[in-house]
């Protein structure tokens, strides 16, 4: 293919990208966002494939072939339950991409003759390697806790930042041995093990990070993993690599900042740190859960005006989001209004609540954000939570010595009346107890939340 078709292949393609995260703001545009990246992605496949010094081989085509099964199979069989998961473990994969391109790159450099520009090529396949080991293993680490295989609990070991600063400058100075003796078998030696002390830095960062910021922890994930491709994009003169790794990781860290905001957690203190700990004993939590049923909360609906649901992980776990899609229907269908609360950091990846939302057909301008609601709980005559726990805890505002002191959340309690839809009287992902749970107005609706909406449809007229 001519290098021009190839340059305007790629430059279609980086348009597509940014026309697709442009549009990924809006729930109204976020469809059409996505072609835009599907569209997008199959140019930039194209151009790369057929561009000068590639070649169409057979073995490509197997590979193509096998990559686009695995991604089919997975992206059907995958529930959005999963999605978090299914994310994580792919920003694992850019990582190790870059990792072995990296390496790759220097077992075979390219031919250059000026020594600035070998210079710059050691350095860029330094922070490659880096980069996508960090993003590898902190990927992997982050799939264990979402999935559940590792303990959400944050992981914080006596010293654990002079472990890590000591990790980092053993890495700058292997940095600079290998710039001294690139292309050589010692210089070989200090990439290798530069790597496997990357590898370490990545999983020890997000071992210390604790369940409740795992939102952010993918968000930051997707950034690395940006940042990881664009050195890959540098290390082989891909211009578009460069282009869309600069674009997620620009982008995915934006988010992560946005999110921390949103959390009044310090960007760093999450990347680094951890969940963070209390400054002296908890407020204690005085009262009792005190339970409801259905057909009372069918009169509460059939007297309720005004009606606000929150959703959280649960929904998505109990898959309960086609059944309040037509229990909202059912209530507008009444003249009632129904509208959603939407935390930014609710479920376990960001937009997750808003995808849960969207597929089960719930209308967009039903679906509001946390700052365009709050003020309206104190008119609301009733609230219905499905699954969520910190996103609606009080201890938040009420208690200076609970790990989420300061964090803005949905004041739910505020309203007339509260129902919370949960399993059990677990106290959810953070094991952070929630008081609203044990307020006057806060009655306890236990079991599935499918099941409880399905069987809550049949008693609404």
């Amino acid at each position: 293919m001519d290098q021009n078709i190839v340059t305007a292949l790629s430059l279609s393609a980086a348009v597509l990208f940014i026309l697709s995260l442009g549009g990924l703001s809006n729930q109204e545009k976020a469809k059409r966002a996505v072609w835009y990246g599907i569209i997008g992605m199959a140019l930039a496949v194209g151009a790369t494939i057929f561009g000068p010094g590639v070649g169409l081989s057979s073995w490509l085509i197997i590979m193509l072939v096998i990559g686009a099964a695995i991604g089919a199979v997975v992206a059907n069989r995958v529930e959005m339950t999963g999605m978090p998961q299914l994310v994580a473990a792919l920003h694992s994969f850019v990582g190790l991409a870059a990792v072995f391109i990296g390496i790759n790159s220097e077992l075979d450099p390219p031919a250059l003759t000026d020594a600035v520009e070998i210079t710059i090529h050691h350095v860029e396949v330094f922070l490659g390697v880096f980069i996508g080991a960090i993003t590898f293993t902190g990927s992997i680490i982050a799939y264990g806790k979402l999935s559940g295989t590792i303990d959400g609990k944050a992981l914080l070991l006596p010293g654990r930042h002079l472990i890590n600063l000591a990790m980092l400058a053993a890495t700058l100075y292997l940095g600079a041995l290998y710039l001294g003796n690139a292309g050589t078998v010692a210089g070989n030696w200090h990439l290798i093990i530069m790597t496997v002390i990357a590898f370490v830095i990545g999983a020890h960062l997000v071992m210390a990070i604790g369940g409740a910021d795992m939102p952010v922890v993918v968000s930051m994930l997707n950034s690395y993993s940006g940042w990881a491709a664009a050195a890959t994009g540098f290390m082989l003169g891909n211009d578009l690599l460069i282009v869309t790794g600069a674009l997620v990781g620009s982008s995915g860290a934006i988010l992560s900042y946005i999110m921390c905001k949103a959390m009044n957690r310090n960007f760093l203190s999450v990347i680094l740190g951890g969940w963070g700990g209390s400054t002296g004993p908890q407020m204690e939590v005085e009262g009792e859960m005190i339970p409801t049923d259905l057909d009372t909360l069918a009169g509460d609906l059939e007297r309720a005006d005004s009606v606000v649901i929150v959703p959280g992980y649960g929904m998505a776990v109990a898959q309960a989001q086609s059944a309040i899609s037509e229990m909202t229907r059912r209530l507008r269908d009444q003249g009632k209004s129904v509208r959603f609360a939407i935390h930014p950091v609710a479920g376990r990846l960001p937009g997750h609540m808003n995808v849960l939302l969207a597929e089960a057909k719930v209308p967009y301008d039903i679906v509001l954000e946390m700052d365009e609601i709050n003020d309206d709980f104190q008119d609301t005559d009733l609230v219905i939570i499905v699954g969520a726990n910190d996103i609606v805890n009080p201890a938040a505002q009420e208690d200076p010595n609970s790990p989420i002191a300061g964090m803005p959340v949905l004041e739910v309690w505020k309203a007339k009346q509260v129902i919370i839809s949960k399993r059990g009287q677990g106290r959810g992902y953070s094991g952070i107890e929630n008081p609203l749970f044990f307020k006057d107005n806060s009655r306890m609706l236990y079991g599935d939340a499918k099941a409880s909406i399905d069987a809550l449809l049949s008693k609404l007229n």
